[in-house]
């Protein structure tokens, strides 16, 4: 195939493709491509794309490395390390604003998408709460505790206390397992728990709490709440 994009058919250049069969037809090299828009010398942007997909090991880490990381690799530097972190604070703002619009529990893919985006790169435990009206109407998001590699301490006096701060009546928890292994472990549970009968207190009722990893576990679905 021709190093030249412009002389590939009109179907197999990603631009085009994306354009008329939409984004999700794409494969990643294809998306980074378009990202990229051009290649280095001897490789086309697609050629290039797969290159970083398999020095990076994927999609993800690259989406989630920093500029040190990102900017040793060919065809990469400060300047396409901005744009990326723009589209994914847009992707970030994105999801929320969905959520915000209507009810959090109608728009489960968004709200999955948006606790994703915020927890699941973090290096360490972060303990986060999704602070919702009477209508399931998101309010504010907080990213509350900060913890080590393996765990987080959590205070429910401070949930309460930020819960009557944002007038909520109803929340939504999310923390990452930076392992990748969103099983829910007893002290998550436990905690679960305690937060409940905390909130309990002051008629806040918990909805869910969603443990992020390589996947998304729900308290809900499972019937652990």
């Amino acid at each position: 195939m021709s190093l030249v994009i412009s002389d590939w058919p009109m179907e197999e250049r990603p631009r085009e493709k994306l354009l008329d069969r939409g984004a999700n037809t794409l494969s990643d090299a294809e998306l980074l491509a378009i990202f990229l828009r051009t290649g280095t010398r001897g490789m086309t942007a697609v050629d290039l794309a797969r290159s970083l997909l398999d020095e990076f090991g994927g999609l993800k880490p690259l989406l989630d490395a920093n500029e040190t990381e990102f900017c040793l690799h060919r065809g990469l530097g400060r300047a396409k390390y901005a744009q990326l972190q723009a589209v994914l604070e847009m992707a970030r703002r994105h999801s929320f604003e969905n959520i915000q619009r209507g009810d959090a529990l109608c728009s489960p893919d968004d709200t999955r998408r948006y606790l994703t985006a915020e927890l699941q790169a973090c290096p360490h435990e972060v303990f986060a709460c999704l602070f919702m009206d009477n209508r399931n109407r998101v309010l504010t998001f907080e990213k509350m505790f900060y913890g080590t590699i393996d765990g987080a301490s959590v205070y429910p006096r401070e949930v309460v206390r930020r819960a009557i701060d944002n007038n909520a009546a109803a929340v939504i928890f999310a923390h990452n397992h930076p392992s990748g292994v969103a099983e829910p472990s007893s002290a998550d549970k436990q905690i679960t728990q305690r937060l409940k009968d905390a909130l309990a207190l002051i008629d806040v009722r918990v909805l869910d709490h969603m443990i992020i990893g390589d996947e998304v576990v729900s308290f809900a679905e499972r019937g652990l709440l």
